[in-house]
């Protein structure tokens, strides 16, 4: 039976920023949502006012066996090329494995046009503790190079696997080198539907013959990260912080839920921070006029949502509450019942004729939604680049060179700086350069979605 423990019980503060005037007659209410978990024992904690503890039910200790991971690692026959890739590829696996805390559940899967679970191999999951971890470490020598890929058969024996664990927080790590080309696309829809809720899971794409849209679509669906290894080499230092950041995590399945009175509706739900994901799709009915949102699991960290709520129109001098925004979890025993919130805010909307108030945009929400374009124009950008629309690229990655100049976002500009020649930031003019790294454009492409926060 896992042990709880109250200090290291993640809690949970709710606050909301945005301009409540609206112009007589105005309907659009925008806001930006920080939702902040703090004490859950990880690192990079973000102080927070006045924080709800989340209910005891709930209360779990980093020590304790309240999670399990499954590692899923290419084994197809392009991992062979370059021979040390198939290397770089265990050594990371070792190192995540190592990263693995005791008593958490875990196990590794070897995936090309099929999928086999190397360790422990009885399809059940190890407990992690000296012993099995040496005993994993030594079946990832079995892991060679040879056949297809289809990623679908690798995520849902991931699920099996991690379904056999009475735990709340279940993650897989999944790499791969190349393109999905052993099952049709509809069977990958299909596997990350179905495992959709049940486990979150990070991808990673190392080298440069995969294809973007399949690792971030993995990662969207089930609410993990997504990223490039350009060079195997780096693979155990990626590795090694992606299960860290995995083992902090203390709660899960947490949902955003947005309540709105009669006759408004909610136009859109997105994550902006720190990374754009769209939720507005993934709603599933919480009652009269509410609505929850899914979120994954949570460790010490902080993240942004842009909320846009469309009320009925009202005369001057009107105020009503526009959205109530909480943190809830499902009832542990699955009665169906209300959960209690974890943490709330509130979204209002008041009518005014003052045009200054009714006009300013809160900064919040202008740096969001700036963001948002951001991550749309760098991907239309590159979908007109590989099509051939020079013109067309040139124009989309000249807005993402300037919308990144004036959010901040230095990290971006450095990419787009290694696909476009920067002639005036400020403006957007550029020029597209004659010849790209492959692995500089799919870089930029990967990380076009990655956010920055609102400078305080």
């Amino acid at each position: 039976m896992a042990t709880f423990s109250k200090s290291h019980t993640p809690r949970f503060s709710v606050e909301v920023y945005q301009n409540q005037y609206l112009p007589e007659g105005s309907r659009e209410v925008n806001a930006i949502v920080t939702v902040t978990s703090t004490g859950g024992g990880t690192t990079g904690g973000i102080p927070i006012p006045a924080p709800v503890l989340a209910p005891a039910a709930y209360e779990r200790g980093p020590t304790s066996a309240h999670a399990a991971v499954v590692i899923m690692v290419d084994c197809s026959g392009s991992m062979d090329y370059p021979p040390t890739k198939m290397r770089n590829a265990r050594d990371a696996t070792a190192a995540a494995i190592d990263t693995v805390r005791d008593g958490v559940a875990f196990a590794v899967v070897a995936g090309t046009h099929k999928a086999v679970e190397i360790f422990p191999g009885n399809g059940q999951l190890a407990t992690a503790e000296p012993l099995t971890r040496a005993q994993a470490k030594d079946a990832l020598r079995t892991l060679s190079a040879g056949g297809g890929t289809a990623i679908g058969t690798w995520l849902m024996l991931a699920d099996r696997l991690l379904a056999s664990a009475d735990v709340p927080i279940r993650h897989g790590i999944l790499l791969t080198d190349g393109r999905n080309e052993h099952e049709k696309p509809e069977a990958l829809r299909a596997a990350l539907d179905a495992c959709a809720g049940r486990f979150t899971c990070d991808a990673r794409g190392v080298g440069t013959d995969w294809e973007v849209k399949e690792v971030t679509q993995i990662a969207s669906a089930l609410l993990g990260t997504a990223d490039i290894v350009a060079d195997p080499a780096e693979l155990t230092a990626d590795f090694t912080r992606m299960m860290a950041t995995a083992m902090g995590k203390e709660i899960a399945d947490v949902s955003l839920r947005l309540w709105t009175p009669m006759g408004a509706e909610v136009a859109f739900v997105k994550q902006v921070a720190p990374t754009v994901e769209d939720l507005t799709a993934r709603r599933t009915d919480a009652g009269r006029r509410a609505g929850d949102y899914p979120t994954g699991s949570w460790g010490d960290e902080s993240r942004d949502y842009h909320l846009c709520v469309r009320v009925p129109a009202a005369e001057v001098g009107r105020e009503m509450l526009a959205a109530r925004v909480s943190l809830v979890l499902p009832r542990p025993d699955g009665d169906g019942s209300s959960p209690p919130p974890l943490s709330q805010g509130l979204v209002r909307a008041v009518w005014t004729d003052d045009m200054a108030a009714s006009t300013s945009m809160n900064p919040q929400v202008a740096h969001y939604t700036g963001q948002a374009e951001l991550a749309q124009v760098i991907q239309q950008g590159i979908d007109a680049r590989k099509s051939g629309d020079i013109e067309g690229a040139t124009a989309k990655l000249g807005r993402a060179v300037q919308l990144a100049s004036v959010s901040g976002n230095e990290d971006t500009a450095r990419l787009l700086a290694k696909v476009v020649d920067v002639v005036d930031a400020a403006t957007g003019t550029v020029r597209l350069k004659a010849k790209v790294a492959e692995a500089d454009e799919m870089t930029l492409e990967t990380r076009s979605t990655k956010t920055v926060r609102v400078k305080k």
